[in-house]
């Protein structure tokens, strides 16, 4: 394998640029552009097709400044954050520059190892023109299509970029306004279910414009003299709060350790480390020791990795507030091409998100080391991705669908773990029950708190949830599940929490167990058993207050013999 110096990514956004602008005036318009943003997010929430999109968020949407810097994203994907910038700049070179753009275009751009995604995680830009001004920005989403025309609707198992879907490199759907019929057309033949594709591209069409008017709103309120002053404002304000948090972690270099269950198509583990350097205010996360790229599909492209680590430290660091730009100066990012977190093509990389995720808890355990009470044990560490499709009895119309699952998440000093989505994807959810089985040919027999699931500890992880789905019709099913291997680990002297896992009953008794999965044909009444994962304990067990033991005792989180074998001191 061909060897590669290691790349430093450094925030693009430079000096901090001084300022007078008014702190007030600042704050207003900070809050107008975050309102901008959740226009853009809710008109996209309204019109879309797909539960995927309308139910559970699975895309995100921004708004960015002229030289392509965060001024305001909605509540939505947060691994997606830090992926934005790279769509803008490389859909707008690929369809020849800036001095290319007109006012009306729409650009369309997935490919991978520039969207940092798999295909179906299609992005979209519009442009953003005052009258006077010209250029003034750019709206984008980024969200995923439910079929692209990839080997399967969901894949585990591809070998080469060329199998995850139907590439578009930068083209442009609207050109002045009006849609390009021949691009549309193609999108809409790439796919399975091509009415509900065609529905959510249609949805984020309106949603870009939506938010390109209320950019233009904002920036025709206040005035180029008012507004660009205050943006500068804006983005120094983030940076000294991230800064100043950075500033709290000791100098030195801490390694933090992690393992993936397998690639998906050769099953053996692959460790993997990133360091995290402290220098004062400024943190360097460094990728370059990581394995090499993998045969199968679990390649993490730059942007993703970038926006990983943008995650980790934003969670941490950015004290709940909307991100923008200047949060990110003090992070430096280092990846090696041809690598696990630097693929090139034509690497296969459709579970990109699968080591990102694993990444955030790797950096956390990293940080932990230098300050332990700054971070939660470890989370369930995954999103236990499952994708359905097939053809309805019937009607024969063919159709998907595809959720993420809640896992518990790690204990911290202070309190007990949670049981929620993984805070890369914080701001989403899954579809309600209801929404399912209205939908989708499946009964919900079960969805419960798994007891004795949360590792225990001084404060005790998160429980994950036991789901029971039975089919109703023959469907097909993808499975993309990690940490089904890997106890998610404690902190300070907690204990490991109950790992991932699925597994398939058929009507006549027998029984399969999985992790990762492609195209599974399942009969109808089969039962499908999802167990999501716990989140690690933090602390001592013995140092449990006995209250708080016989609260979990009597609220189910734990049986008996799991207390008097964890916490013994209560009895």
């Amino acid at each position: 394998m061909k060897t590669y110096d290691p790349i430093v990514h450094e925030a693009a956004s430079g000096a901090v640029k001084e300022t007078h602008a008014d702190p007030i005036t600042t704050e207003v318009v900070r809050h107008a552009l975050n309102s901008a943003a959740n226009q853009m997010k809710h008109a996209l929430m309204r019109t879309a097709f797909s539960p995927v999109i309308y139910e559970v968020l699975d895309f995100a949407v921004a708004l960015y400044d002229k030289d392509v810097r965060l001024l305001a994203q909605a509540p939505s994907l947060p691994m997606f954050m830090g992926t934005l910038d790279f769509c803008i700049r490389e859909a707008v070179t690929n369809v020849g520059g800036v001095e290319a753009l007109e006012p009306g275009d729409v650009l369309l751009y997935n490919w991978p190892y520039g969207t940092g995604s798999h295909p179906q995680d299609v992005a979209m830009v519009m442009p953003v023109f005052d009258d006077e001004a010209g250029l003034i920005g750019y709206t984008a989403i980024k969200g995923h299509w439910l079929d692209i025309g990839a080997k399967d609707v969901y894949c585990t198992d591809t070998v080469d970029v060329f199998q995850e879907g139907t590439v578009f490199p930068g083209v442009k759907l609207c050109a002045r306004g009006e849609i390009v019929r021949d691009i549309y057309r193609m999108v809409v033949a790439n796919s399975r279910i091509p009415k509900m594709v065609e529905g959510d591209m249609n949805a984020t069409i309106v949603a870009v414009r939506a938010g390109g008017i209320a950019l233009k709103r904002v920036f025709q309120r206040f005035g180029a003299e008012t507004f660009w002053p205050c943006v500068e404002e804006m983005y120094n304000h983030g940076e000294r709060v991230v800064r100043q948090y950075f500033e709290s972690i000791p100098d030195g270099t801490y390694v933090g350790e992690g393992i993936l269950d397998n690639n998906g198509v050769q099953d053996h583990p692959i460790p993997f480390e990133v360091t995290l350097k402290v220098e004062g205010s400024q943190v360097t996360l460094d990728y370059s020791n990581s394995p090499p790229a993998q045969g199968g599909p679990i390649n993490c492209p730059v942007p993703s990795t970038l926006s990983a680590s943008r995650v980790a430290i934003s969670m941490l660091a950015g004290f709940g507030e909307p991100p923008n730009e200047g949060m990110f100066r003090a992070l430096t990012v280092i990846t090696r091409p041809n690598t696990l977190f630097h693929p090139l093509p034509p690497a296969p990389c459709y579970l990109y998100g699968w080591p990102a995720l694993q990444a955030i808890e790797v950096i956390y355990n990293a940080v932990s080391k230098a300050v332990p009470d700054a971070v939660p044990a470890c989370s369930g560490g995954c999103i236990l991705g499952i994708s359905y499709s097939g053809w309805r009895e019937g009607s024969g119309e063919p159709w998907a669908d595809g959720a993420p699952h809640p896992v518990g998440q790690g204990a911290w000093n202070g309190g007990d773990g949670g049981t929620m989505l993984h805070i890369a994807e914080s701001a989403t959810r899954f579809t309600p029950l209801e929404v399912w089985e209205q939908r989708d040919p499946w009964i919900t027999e079960r969805m419960e708190l798994a007891q004795d699931s949360c590792g225990p500890g001084q404060y005790r992880g998160g429980p994950g949830i036991d789901f029971e789905f039975r089919f109703t019709e023959q469907i097909n099913m993808t499975a993309a599940i990690e940490r089904a291997h890997n106890a998610p680990w404690g902190l300070a002297g907690g204990g490991e929490a109950r790992p991932n896992g699925a597994s398939l009953k058929y009507a006549d008794g027998r029984q399969r167990d999985f992790s990762k999965v492609t195209r599974l044909a399942v009969p109808s009444d089969a039962v499908f058993t999802l167990r999501t994962g716990g989140g690690g304990g933090y602390g001592p067990s013995n140092e449990r207050d006995v209250e708080r033991v016989k609260a979990d005792l009597r609220n189910g989180y734990i049986s008996e013999a799991y207390a008097k074998k964890h916490y013994p001191h209560a009895f």
